[in-house]
């Protein structure tokens, strides 16, 4: 459930934000680091929730995908959103092996900063309509 709502606002927040799929000449968008952060934190989020039993479709690196074909038309973006997204996963893979209660705790917190950042973005530079969706509803981490 939580995958669904998140995943499908992941790509609902790269549909609604002016610049989506567009190269950006000289300065990066300003909401960049916000995406880099989302990155990582997806990153994260392929890791552990199938390490805890989490069946996600789509799987975090489908969502990553996504962000990737909307976001980077620039070869070296595209080289730092991946960047992100493998720092999230090793930095996780490096310390788990197992579902652990930390763990756990971890992915929830990951969870909902995932939806404060989407919540952020499509805010602050989101088109005005999401077409009546409501882009992050607050939601529980651990399901």
């Amino acid at each position: 459930m939580i995958t669904r709502i998140l995943g499908g606002t992941v790509f609902l927040c790269w549909l609604s934000v002016p610049g989506t799929a567009q190269t950006f000449s000289g300065d990066a968008p300003p909401y960049e680091q916000q995406l880099m952060r989302l990155s990582e934190v997806m990153g994260a989020l392929h890791f552990l929730r199938p390490l805890c039993d989490f069946e996600d479709a789509p799987t975090w690196r489908q969502n990553m995908e996504a962000l990737l074909l909307a976001e980077t038309g620039d070869e070296n973006r595209r080289r730092k959103f991946i960047e992100r997204f493998n720092q999230g996963y090793r930095g996780f893979s490096a310390v788990y092996r197992v579902c652990t209660p930390t763990a756990r705790a971890a992915m929830a917190q990951y969870v909902d900063e995932g939806v404060d950042l989407i919540t952020d973005v499509t805010s602050r530079y989101g088109r005005q309509s999401l077409g009546g969706v409501n882009p992050a509803p607050r939601i529980s981490g651990a399901e």
